[in-house]
């Protein structure tokens, strides 16, 4: 029984700073005027990277209950270069709408880079930040930790993402252009609210005083056009977690963050399907690490009285019904409020930006062992990080998505019956481990789990690209709300606008300020190496700011490479197996059929004999499973008007017995529709013996839609 409590619960949680540290913020700058040619060489490019939307578990809540069942939005790979006008530099800005990137993924994809483009794209110019969406496909990691709740590395999963951001690079790389950049800010409202307010409120009481929120409201929005003024692309940086879509949910797609790249993309790139068109809209991560989109605060679900409190726990039940809300009626409604408000924004700003960027490209990249930093906090006391660790409160959860077993944010203490399972089973933590982390009490001592790899990256990379006076500060984590801003301040003294983007190039879970960190919620407690993990990173993104501004970037140590351990055979994810159709079906049939006629608001839906989805990721590139097709009497044709990138289309995939399966696919009728004759059509791949993969199609009948 011992044995099986603590499997169950790794694999359901693995999925104070110097005062000079605080600068008074700098006024808002005025924006320059427009005008110009272009100034800098531009490319923009989006691809599929969506992977298997079936039997994956799901990365972001690390619930081994939460796996794949079918798609609601694909995900891209939104690539954006900038390079001076004789070639000399470049930058290489790249959002995906994943997790986080993992170590794994940002080698192989600077190996891939390297075969095909030499030195032009390296490891210093070629950033690599995750949306967050805590509905995409695991599998992509390669150290233990997160390879136990992703089942393993699943090279599939893997390679659909690394082909994705190569081949949006690629895209954008062929089609570079003069152009010209324009920064602009502004204030996104009723999007977010903060997840752990004691924990902010440990801060003090001067530096929160500076700040009218506890959240960073402000949107930063980078608008791209050529040299006649056409648009290109932007890229906006909010700080919010996409976790709209709860942990119930298995439906693939990209959250809020992901469904405002697609309403941005659709509003520029008109008449043709979502994932298509020249206009590439990434909205990118920030310091989201506290920050939350379930805007109605968290509830005990079982009473519906609040229980905001320190350790988020309700009278009945415990953490475990502690859940905060979002503002619609269900997930997809609080995904569709939040992706709305935050495009709407980005609306606003690109169409009034006017302060416009010119300068050098510039960009530093160093690799650290963040599990041995000295950090000189001031002229008389040196501190240092310590090996990676994670606290009680890390198997708490979050208001957001809580854990199991009535674990609770706040511990300061650890548990002796965990403890006891932990040091017969994974080993106790050395004294050192213990003492560095005080006052975490440590639940897991990654860095000292090596079997069969190490559980946590010791190797990170921290990195800072400007572009003119704007410097992108790559960081490898979730920042919280003050870290951020702390982190912001430090290399403003050296550049004029700072962004953070955030979920970069290697994956290290939180990082909280050194006052949050002692009361210990759900961030603390993964803030892996030790209380002064941020004034570590302060040191170091200082010293690459210090090093572009004094032009001696050349002069930085590399530091000490990171591995990269050979897991590709590592996986629990079962084997596909064949296909069968029911007695007198055939792949395709309809099994449900839709009704004869709709009206506007209202779902389609139809059920087919189906085949496992994995058949069509390990099969073919960028399959689409379905389309919405209206007839055009002009033609006599069938039109597409809708496929599975679509927000308003859902493709549910339900596994049966003896290798059948049914697919239903549901449209939800917008209100933009034109009334006509519509059909819906599903595409797969089924499977025989000795992985012969046949594709197949089914079409539901004709129906009517109408306005009355």
């Amino acid at each position: 029984m011992t044995v099986v409590t603590v499997a169950l619960l790794v694999l359901h949680f693995v999925t104070r700073e110097s005062s000079n540290d605080y600068d008074e913020p700098s006024p808002t700058q005025k924006p320059a005027t427009t005008g110009g040619s272009g100034n800098y060489l531009l490319g923009v490019g989006r691809a599929d990277c969506t992977g298997p939307v079936a039997e994956i578990p799901l990365m972001g809540y690390a619930n081994p209950d939460q796996v794949g069942g079918g798609l609601l939005t694909r995900l891209y790979s939104r690539a954006f270069i900038v390079a001076e006008p004789n070639d000399s530099r470049r930058v290489v800005f790249v959002s995906i709408d994943i997790g986080m990137v993992s170590q794994r993924l940002r080698l192989e994809v600077l190996k891939e880079l390297k075969s095909k483009y030499g030195e032009l794209y390296r490891r210093d110019n070629v950033i690599l930040s995750g949306t967050h969406t805590h509905s995409g496909p695991g599998g992509y990691f390669q150290y233990t930790l997160f390879w136990i709740t992703s089942k393993g590395l699943i090279k599939p999963n893997l390679d659909a993402i690394v082909n994705g951001i190569v081949k949006s690079i690629d895209i954008a790389h062929q089609n570079m252009k003069r152009g010209r950049l324009f920064l602009n800010r502004g204030v996104v409202e009723n999007s977010q609210i903060n997840r752990s307010p004691y924990s902010y409120l440990q801060n003090p009481a001067s530096e929160r005083s500076r700040y009218s929120t506890n959240t960073d409201k402000e949107m930063v929005m980078l608008k791209m056009v050529d040299e006649n003024g056409h648009d290109l692309g932007l890229i906006s940086w909010f700080a919010v977690h996409p976790v709209s879509m709860n942990n119930t949910n298995h439906l693939v797609n990209s959250d809020n963050m992901g469904y405002a790249s697609l309403l941005f993309e659709q509003e520029k790139n008109k008449g043709v399907l979502p994932g298509e068109g020249s206009f590439v809209a990434a909205f990118a991560s920030s310091n989201l690490g506290d920050v939350s989109p379930n805007t109605k605060g968290p509830f005990c679900i079982n009473t519906g009285e609040s229980c905001d409190n320190p350790q988020s726990t309700c009278p009945v039940g415990g953490a475990s019904m502690c859940m905060a809300m979002g503002p619609g009626t269900d997930m997809f409604d609080s995904t569709r409020i939040i992706a709305q408000n935050i495009y709407l924004k980005a609306k606003e700003l690109y169409t009034s930006a006017a302060q416009q960027l010119t300068g050098p490209l510039l960009s530093a990249h160093q690799w650290v062992n963040m599990s041995d930093v000295q950090v000189q906090l001031n002229a008389t006391h040196t501190v240092k990080t310590c090996k990676p660790a994670l606290g009680h409160s890390f198997a708490a959860g979050t208001i957001d998505g809580v854990g199991a077993f009535n674990f609770t944010q706040g511990s300061v203490e650890g548990d002796p019956f965990w403890d006891n399972i932990r040091d017969q089973l994974l080993g106790e933590p050395s004294n050192e481990t213990k003492t560095c982390h005080q006052p975490k009490p440590v639940l897991f001592s990654t860095g000292e789990m090596t079997w069969p790899h190490p559980w946590h990256p010791d190797i990170v990379d921290v990195q800072i690209a400007t572009i003119g006076s704007l410097a992108i500060v790559a960081v490898p984590g979730e920042f919280t709300t003050m870290s951020g801003r702390r982190l912001r301040e430090a290399v403003k003294s050296v550049r004029m606008d700072v962004v953070i983007a955030g979920l970069c190039n290697v994956y290290t879970h939180y990082i909280t300020t050194y006052e949050e960190y002692q009361v210990q919620r759900y961030e603390a407690a993964s803030t892996i190496y030790g209380p002064h993990t941020l004034s570590a990173y302060i040191q170091l993104y200082r010293g690459l700011a210090r090093a572009i501004a004094m032009n001696t970037v050349q002069d930085l140590p590399s530091g000490p490479e990171p591995p990269l351990f050979n897991v590709t055979s590592l996986t629990l994810v079962p084997a596909v197996t064949p296909d069968r159709a029911p007695v007198n079906k055939t792949f395709g049939d309809v099994l449900q059929e839709v009704n004869v006629q709709y009206r506007v608001g209202e779902v389609a839906a139809v059920t087919f004999v189906g085949a496992n989805p994995r058949n069509s990721a390990e099969n073919v590139t960028e399959h689409n499973f379905l389309t919405v097709e209206r007839y055009t009497n002009v033609t006599g044709s069938w039109q597409v008007v809708q496929n599975d990138a679509s927000w308003d289309t859902r493709f549910y995939w339900t596994k049966g017995s003896s290798g059948q399966s049914n697919v239903t696919i549901e449209w939800h009728i917008p209100s933009s529709t034109e009334p006509g004759i519509y059909r819906i059509q599903y595409f797969g791949h089924y499977r025989r013996l000795l992985k012969q993969f046949y594709p197949f199609e089914g079409t539901s009948a004709a129906f009517e839609i109408t306005n009355l």
